[in-house]
Order: C-alpha cells, then sequence, then structure tokens
C-alpha cells in the first residue's frame, strides 16, 4: 500500500518593512511585516531579515512571529549582540528556547 503527502508550501506575501535599525556594525537589522494563508485563513506574520552591507550577506526568517512584539524584540536582542546574518538562526533557536 502506498501512500501520497503533499506538502503545503506556505509563502509570505505582501511583505512590508515594519522596522528598520541600522546598527553600528554596517549590519542592518529589519521586520518585516507580510500576509501568509493558512489552509482557508489569511494570517499577517512578521519576518526578520538582516544584511550585512560590508560584503552584502543577507539571511531573512520569513515568517519569525505572528505576534509583532516578539518580532520587535528579537530585532533588538539582535541589535544589542551585533549578530552577524550567519548567526541570525542560532538566535532565533535561542529566542524560540527561551520564549516558548
Amino acid at each position: 500500500m502506498f501512500g501520497v503527502v503533499k506538502k503545503i508550501k506556505r509563502e509570505v506575501i505582501d511583505k512590508t518593512i515594519y522596522m528598520e535599525i541600522f546598527g553600528d556594525n554596517k549590519v542592518a537589522y529589519r521586520v518585516l511585516s507580510g500576509r501568509m494563508r493558512i489552509f482557508d485563513d489569511e494570517v499577517i506574520t512578521y519576518g526578520i531579515e538582516v544584511i550585512d552591507h560590508r560584503n552584502g550577506h543577507k539571511e531573512i526568517i520569513s515568517d519569525f512571529s505572528r505576534n509583532i512584539e516578539d518580532a520587535v524584540a528579537f530585532a533588538e536582542m539582535l541589535i544589542s549582540l551585533k549578530v552577524r546574518p550567519c548567526q541570525l538562526y542560532s538566535k532565533a533557536l535561542d529566542y524560540l528556547r527561551v520564549s516558548i
């Protein structure tokens, strides 16, 4: 007996910049706002983007949280720790581990 499992692709659309801060380490930290369709419901989601202007490296988590306070608090933590784009995912795991 065989079964087929279809993976639902969730994509954030209509991304806009909610907040952008340039750190003293020439890194830009952005909180993005966007919409995502989950089943038949449309929800607003907030993402995080980190861009290093010295080498152009960029990392993004487009659906970090549905709560704007969590996204802004995480961005503030990134700024205070002077996080580089390559550290974004590990810091996100640390933050979510503590906040959940």
